[in-house]
């Protein structure tokens, strides 16, 4: 089972974290699996391209384990409101694209979120 966390800050999504395979398929041949790792390089060449977003994250290939922080999508580390909000959005529509994807593979996939209180730091 793929497990994804989202973390939110005042409502406003900036982080996931990725665990696992989704065992659909045989690796290899892995529809969901290939599925998700294809949203999530769209979300982080958005991010990190189109958007130029600061972002950081982590890929561990053996564990399959991704983890992205896009800090920019937080007021207290990016002033430009429209990159913010731009950064923000991409996150949160994948969240919304995954809970989609619950419908019909939720043996496979869980999705959950979780709204954090203290701040990061710099």
């Amino acid at each position: 089972m793929t497990k994804i966390v989202f973390y939110k800050r005042n409502g406003i999504f900036y982080k996931f974290e990725e665990h696992g395979h989704t065992s659909f398929g045989e690796e290899g041949n892995d529809v969901l699996c290939a599925a998700i790792s294809a949203m999530t390089m769209l979300v982080m060449n958005i991010l990190e391209v189109s958007l130029a977003s600061t972002i950081d994250y982590r890929i561990d290939d053996a564990s399959a384990d991704i983890t992205l922080t896009a800090k920019d999508a937080l007021p207290e580390f990016c002033d430009d409101e429209f990159k913010r909000r731009a950064t923000a959005a991409v996150l949160e529509g994948y969240f919304f694209q995954l809970n989609d994807l619950l419908e019909d593979y939720y043996e496979y996939l869980d999705v959950t979120e979780i709204e954090e209180c203290e701040s990061l730091e710099e």
